[in-house]
């Protein structure tokens, strides 16, 4: 999977607690992989194509081309 190159934003790790009326809990593990796109970008005044997050994409941190 992808890396945003803008926040470094990669793989989440947690746990999945499951509940049942049989045993209280019992926990997975669980991987959260952040929402990559690969788009095309402006570095300094030439389009360039990287991965990009979509939260930075959403606060302006990169301008498309």
């Amino acid at each position: 999977m992808a890396k945003c190159e803008i926040c470094q934003k990669d793989i989440n790790y947690g746990r999945k607690i499951r509940i049942t009326r049989s045993q209280i809990s019992r926990r997975a593990l669980r991987q959260q992989h952040a929402n990559v796109k690969r788009v095309s970008v402006m570095v300094d005044g030439t389009p360039r194509k990287m991965n990009v997050c979509t939260r930075c994409l959403r606060s302006d941190k990169v301008e498309r081309a």
